[in-house]
């Protein structure tokens, strides 16, 4: 699949609850700019799952698609680590 220039992002899945729809939380860890300390910033993205496979505690990867609904602008392109095998 070509991704072309849309941006893909690893995180795990905070929730399943919804039909077609996962919360994947995503983890950025960089240096400040001025006090050279390590920050961590969490974020929160919803994404299309079209087969409802992802599950609670799995590491997804998601990409960047057209708005799907009022929040989701993000799909699941596959599931990295499945929570039963963490």
């Amino acid at each position: 699949m070509d991704t072309g220039s849309r941006k893909i992002l690893i995180g795990n899945v905070l929730e399943s609850n919804m039909d077609k729809t996962v919360i994947v939380q995503v983890t950025k860890r960089f240096a400040h700019p001025v006090y050279k300390k390590l920050v961590t910033k969490t974020r929160k993205y919803y994404a299309h799952d079209e087969l409802n496979k992802c599950r609670f505690g799995d590491v997804v990867r998601i990409i960047e698609s057209k708005p799907i609904s009022k929040l989701k602008r993000w799909r699941v392109l596959d599931i990295e680590k499945s929570a039963s095998q963490i």
